[in-house]
């Protein structure tokens, strides 16, 4: 089974509108980066996604850390700066998609956002 996980960092306390759009910003280019094979397979079998949180950047780095390491297809996100936080601020990561057993290894001891 395939699946998508998007990681949030709590520390920025975005509003739920801005939270939402990171999470899709991260979606959306984690799963550009995902390779056709992955992409068709994961669409066929519902685009399983999960969104979880990290308490700060320092852990999301290390999250992106682990899923290079394991060669996962991920996205880092950096906000633009339009509206609630500074430009460049790193808001969200998307890994996958790509198998869960893979995704598990990195994204297991998170908690549901």
């Amino acid at each position: 089974m395939l699946k998508q996980v998007i990681i949030v960092r709590k520390d920025l306390r975005l509003s739920p509108g801005k939270l939402s759009i990171q999470v899709a910003h991260a979606s959306l280019e984690a799963y550009r980066r995902s390779g056709h094979k992955n992409r068709e397979a994961w669409e066929e079998t519902g685009a399983k996604k999960v969104v979880v949180k990290v308490p700060d950047l320092k852990a999301l780095l290390e999250t992106q850390e682990k899923a290079r390491k394991l060669k996962l297809p991920h996205a880092l996100i950096k906000d633009a700066g339009k509206t609630e936080i500074p430009e460049g601020t790193i808001t969200a990561l998307g890994i996958g998609p790509c198998p869960e057993q893979d995704l598990d290894r990195v994204t297991r001891d998170l908690k549901l956002l």
